[in-house]
């Protein structure tokens, strides 16, 4: 498919590329659809493409394959996997190479997983979908409007679905292709509470005991990696967890399934077991020599070898492994790490060459760079195999923070490590959004976000509409404040029980979504255009979603709740509803005129749900009266469902007698479980809230009388009536921002310190990493760190590692020096790092200079111990701010070396290490050719070991780091640098 000469342009006939050769032609021809097992792949898939476009193709003279598909004007495009940013991803570059993200932004190029895929709404309302067939890393480029361009290193097939009349068939053409997800237990679809890390085995019992104190409904708590021996996989530390089978019972008495960590990294030790029979079995992945890969920059055990999942015969030593460790009293299995990550690694991954005895049929042997993106999968795969060796007549549950195209087969997935603020919490939904259009039905964040603290207001609002996604986790990471639902006061308390009884209540309607899911390929969140493709104004609505024909509305602006008269709602009659649960900080929701969802009663746990429990349809009829919905059951647990052991119910309504009743019936079933007598209760929504109740007897025909017009609308006005009384008593989320009370129990106030000079306006947070979050050119009002709290901007490290001391620390304020009579303000502040250092700094902007920001940084000795020798620790101090770079096509580093000679460094992915002579020579430059203006940053050469130049999408970092070594009393670490805007 490539071009025959380098350099040439070929034309390929748009059609939808055939699935019927043989297995060696796939696994060279279609690489990643050879991860399909043979015994799920659809064989043929018959071509409905009309003539939109000419894909080009052309060979760069590096070998990389460039393929590029002009689509009508007017095209939007989604998909493109777990990627952050908007919903509609016309205007953005992604690449998919699996990465370690931990504190990802907007614009990050790449996350924990790969999806090569685009989701196209044309013009005419009609769908299609473009798969560039590559495990390697490939650029997805959307930048140019209605185009499309892949690019990657090697040959790799175009495939094109479509176009199709609706989204759904797209998608099932996808799971065609690619799979659908295995069906999972029921209890996945409950709450889940996880935290890195619950730890000892008694704070995991009290967790659960809360959950049941508080009434929050919960059915599953979650173990990090500190529950095992010295991060040792399928080991348990004897202490903290002695005795994980007594604990499982525990937890089980109460309701709780209990989920445990599995990492690839094993730790290379001879007298760890897993270890030594790994090197029996020939199981890890070689460097280039041939040699097993040991990592320079360590995982959590410190040094580790990696299984090679791309061989089955390691698979299945692996999925024996697991096998052993469920008898633990394991219920779910969580894969985290399978990037697969590595610490301290410039790619924070293995090396490319590294090497992989992978079996024929997904390509034989190959370097990494060929098997990165499919790792996470091929480890998913191994341990869900694992799970069903242990209990054959049970569904396994898997999560993985890696994947490719086609691991939802094995895996539920999350997206990764987010932050706690309100920019992730709006971006999650068009995250989970994304990896549903890009087959992935089963996925959510983590609520109220990983990284940092979150407030009342955020983690309530984000558990309101968070509630509702087809994965639904609350977790939180180490040295923040506490992320349970009780944590943030009675509010916001009151706000998660009635949000996640609203989930537990719509559990047969998601359960019914995620049934269609496994069978079909249909997705279960979907972006509410889906209700409408031809209507362009629903495309970029990114607070709102679809669940089946169920419509979610959410506020993600911490300063206004969901308003019904500002949200936007896809043409057609949609009856707005609750539980009798009104709050300002919960979602809307609204039901398609036309249709039926079911419903159960307010339960805590699924062990408290049963057959016989009464069954509830909410109607919302369309223009003619009428309605259907669809009621799947089943055990909840085996695999009888493959047998017929399931109760499938077409519930339909129609209208009678001119309108005056109307008659709900069940209009076909299927299954060989037997309905049981259980009442039926209707709620038919009439309008804004208001409803018309009748109870009968489920499978017995249900005629309901309607009132008269003029009744009607006194149900209404009531109706209407009842909210804005509900509205007046209730009191949304505070903030709990202004002071560290609600979070860390410190007094000290949660301000922000800003420093002004001639040029530029800066704002510092002391209280999280002492970060300088803002740096505004007065003249243009361009500002070069706009960040999040918790993250980014301007921050300091203590370690080489990607994540250090000093980065989340609390700075204390030392001093403040503001002369505004001429012009000089400065700030000085430290935070401790433990062992007898701090890490100091100082931001001037002096009087003789006021156009500059000087920045001076310490890591100082305070005290070392005796026998030590009178030094301290290792470290190494890191400078490393991210500008922002709002045209990266048009954005250099410029630098003259030490060595005299000339650079210039474009925006390209990845990092750049500079050393020796290579270091800039004390000055360097971040330029903007587009809006005239560079940054200046001028430093110490001396001081200064490694300059690192890290491009991110839409920013850029530059970084300056001295050199590693342990510090007496008398010789702390220094850099001196300064910034200044000039006009170029």
């Amino acid at each position: 498919m490539a071009a025959s000469k380098m350099g040439c342009m070929a034309v390929l006939e748009a059609k939808i590329l055939r699935f019927d050769c043989d297995e060696e032609s796939r696994a060279k021809c279609f690489p990643s659809l050879s991860f399909v097992p043979a015994e799920r792949r659809e064989k043929r898939l018959e071509s409905t493409v009309k003539p939109l476009f000419v894909p080009l193709f052309s060979l760069d003279d590096d070998s990389t394959q460039t393929v590029i598909l002009a689509l009508p004007s007017g095209a939007s495009f989604y998909g493109t996997g777990e990627v952050s940013g908007p919903l509609e991803r016309t205007g953005k570059r992604m690449y998919t190479w699996n990465t370690d993200s931990w504190g990802y932004g907007k614009n990050s190029p790449c996350l924990y997983q790969s999806h090569p895929w685009v989701f196209v709404v044309l013009p005419s309302g009609e769908v299609l979908g473009v798969l560039a067939d590559t495990t390697r890393k490939c650029e997805v480029d959307l930048r140019k409007e209605s185009t499309i361009r892949f690019a990657a290193d090697c040959f790799y097939p175009v495939i094109v679905f479509g176009p199709y009349p609706a989204p759904e068939d797209l998608l099932v053409a996808l799971a065609n292709a690619t799979g659908t997800m295995n069906m999972p237990p029921k209890w996945a679809l409950g709450y889940h509470q996880c935290r890195y890390s619950y730890e000892p085995a008694s704070r995991v019992d009290e967790i659960s005991r809360l959950f049941r104190e508080h009434r929050i409904p919960a059915d599953v708590v979650w173990m990090d990696i500190d529950y095992m021996n010295g991060f040792r996989c399928f080991t348990f530390d004897k202490e903290k967890f002695p005795d994980p089978i007594g604990l499982a019972t525990t937890l089980r008495g109460r309701g709780f399934k209990a989920v445990w960590m599995i990492d690839p990294g094993i730790k290379k030790d001879e007298d760890y077991f897993i270890y030594n029979e790994g090197c029996s079995e020939d199981a890890w992945v070689v460097d280039a020599s041939g040699k097993h890969f040991l990592p320079s920059g360590d995982v959590w055990p410190g040094p580790c070898v990696f299984p090679d999942y791309t061989q089955k015969k390691v698979r299945a030593w692996w999925s024996n492994l697991i096998k052993d460790f469920v008898s633990n009293g394991v219920d779910g299995i969580w894969n985290d790490m399978n990037e697969p990550a590595v610490f301290k690694s410039v790619s924070k991954t293995m090396p490319e060459d590294n090497m992989h005895s992978g079996d024929p049929e997904i390509g034989g042997t190959q370097n990494h760079r060929h098997y990165h993106n499919v790792y996470g999968m091929l480890m998913a795969r191994a341990t869900y195999e694992g799970m069903l060796l242990a209990n054959p007549t049970k569904r396994p549950f898997v999560l993985t923070r890696a994947g490719f195209m086609g691991s939802q087969r094995y895996a539920a997935t999350w997206t990764g490590d987010n932050s706690s603020n309100w920019d992730h919490a709006h971006m999650s939904i068009a995250m989970a959004l994304n990896l549903s259009l890009s087959g992935s039905p089963l996925t959510g964040p983590d609520i109220g976000g990983f990284a940092g603290d979150a407030t009342a207001r955020l983690f309530g609002r984000w558990m309101g509409f968070g509630a509702l996604f087809p994965f639904a986790r609350g977790h939180s990471e180490k040295g923040t404040v506490d992320h349970e639902p009780w944590s943030f006061g009675d509010e916001c308390k009151n706000v998660c029980r009635l949000a996640l009884l609203r989930r537990y209540q719509l559990l047969p309607h998601l359960y019914t979504l995620v049934y269609f899911a496994h069978t079909k390929g249909l997705p279960v969140m979907t972006p509410i255009f889906f209700a409408d493709c031809k209507d362009p104004k629903l495309r970029k609505v990114e607070t709102s979603f679809l669940l089946g024909s169920l419509l979610v509305s959410a506020s993600t602006d911490p300063d206004k709740v969901v308003d019904p008269k500002t949200i936007v709602l896809p043409s057609g009659i949609w009856q707005r509803f609750d539980f009798d649960d009104y709050h300002p900080d919960l979602s809307l929701l609204h039901l398609r005129g036309g249709s039926i969802i079911p419903a159960g009663p307010r339960i805590e746990h699924l062990g408290e749900a049963h057959f016989e429990d009464p069954v509830t349809l909410i109607i919302a009829l369309d223009k003619d009266g009428n309605a259907e919905g669809v009621l799947y059951e089943d055990d909840g647990e085996s695999f009888g469902y493959q047998k017929g052991q399931f109760l499938l119910t077409h519930y339909e309504a129609k209208s009678r007698s001119n309108g005056s009743e109307v008659l709900i019936k069940v209009a076909a079933v299927q299954g060989a479980l037997k309905r049981p007598k259980r009442p039926l209760r209707v709620r038919l929504l009439i309008g804004d809230r208001a409803e018309i109740n009748a109870d009968g007897q489920d499978g017995d025909d249900l005629l309901m009388k309607l009132p008269g017009s003029e009744e009607m609308r006194k149900l209404v006005e009531a109706a209407v009536k009842q909210v804005e009384e509900k509205n007046a008593k209730v009191k949304g989320l505070a903030e709990y921002d202004v002071t560290h009370d609600k979070l860390k129990g410190v007094g000290a106030p949660r301000v922000l310190i800003e420093l002004s000079g001639t040029d530029f306006q800066l704002k510092v947070v002391p209280w999280i990493g002492g970060r300088i979050i803002s740096m505004v050119h007065k003249e243009t009002g361009i500002d070069f760190f706009p960040s999040r709290v918790e993250g980014g901007g301007y921050e300091e490290y203590s370690t080489s590692e990607h994540r250090g001391p000093g980065c989340t620390e609390e700075y204390n304020v030392l001093s403040r020096s503001l002369l505004e009579i001429n012009g000089e303000d400065v700030l000085s502040m430290e935070c401790d790092l433990g062992g007898g250092l701090v890490m100091s700094r100082e931001i001037a902007i002096h009087k003789k200079s006021p156009k500059v920001v000087h920045i001076t940084s310490q890591i100082v000795a305070r005290s070392v111990g005796a026998g030590a020798g009178g030094y301290s620790r290792i470290v190494c101090l890191r400078v490393q701010p991210s500008f922002q770079v709002p045209h990266p096509s048009e954005t250099l580093v410029k630098f003259t070396a030490v060595n005299g000679a000339k650079k210039e460094l474009g925006a390209t992915f990845g990092e750049t290490f500079l050393r020796g002579d290579d270091r800039p020579n004390g000055e360097w430059m971040l330029v903007d050719k587009e809006s005239g203006y560079a940054v200046v940053n001028r430093f110490n050469v001396k001081e200064v070991s490694v300059c690192l130049v890290h491009w991110g999408g839409a920013e850029c970092s530059l970084g300056l780091w001295s050199e590693e070594r342990s510090l007496s009393k008398e010789t702390p670490l220094q850099i001196s640098h300064h910034y200044q805007i000039i006009k170029v």
